[in-house]
């Protein structure tokens, strides 16, 4: 009644063999995703230092690139430029951006059990909270 299939199905025919699409470890991802958020966060931090410059910012922005670099197999990252255009970006939103980003980092990085960059991830993180909270104020 029914006629067999004689034609090899399109779906196997188009991928091809297996060995067509380069495959990466689950270590080899979680890698590029941590790397990509503290890229974004070292962003972030550049900017920061361009709004509110301090020597935690400078000191948090080189252990980034640090563990940037470490991740990318050698390859630093790209950095913002030191100067801005325009207005100047509003500190507490960039503080907030930055303590998202290093809590993803943090997920990623105890995912991942890098020691390292959990640690410098949850430093971050203690940072900019720290940096959102109100300052008391002061009579003189």
């Amino acid at each position: 009644m029914y006629e067999p299939i004689r034609a090899k199905s399109v779906h196997s025919t188009m991928a091809g063999t297996p060995d067509d699409f380069p495959r990466r470890s689950r270590e080899e991802e979680l890698d590029i995703q941590l790397a990509g958020h503290l890229g974004a966060l070292l962003a972030v931090t550049d900017e920061l230092r361009v709004a509110a410059p301090s020597a935690d910012l400078d000191t948090a922005a080189e252990r980034l690139a640090e563990e940037i670099t470490r991740l990318r197999g050698g390859r630093t990252p790209a950095r913002a430029s030191a100067t801005t255009k325009g207005r100047a970006p509003n500190a507490a939103a960039l503080h907030r951006r930055a303590h998202a980003l290093a809590g993803r980092a943090l997920v990623v990085a105890a995912s991942r059990a890098d020691t390292a960059a959990a640690i410098l991830s949850a430093e971050r993180m203690d940072a900019h909270t720290a940096a959102l909270k109100p300052r008391p104020l002061t009579s003189h």
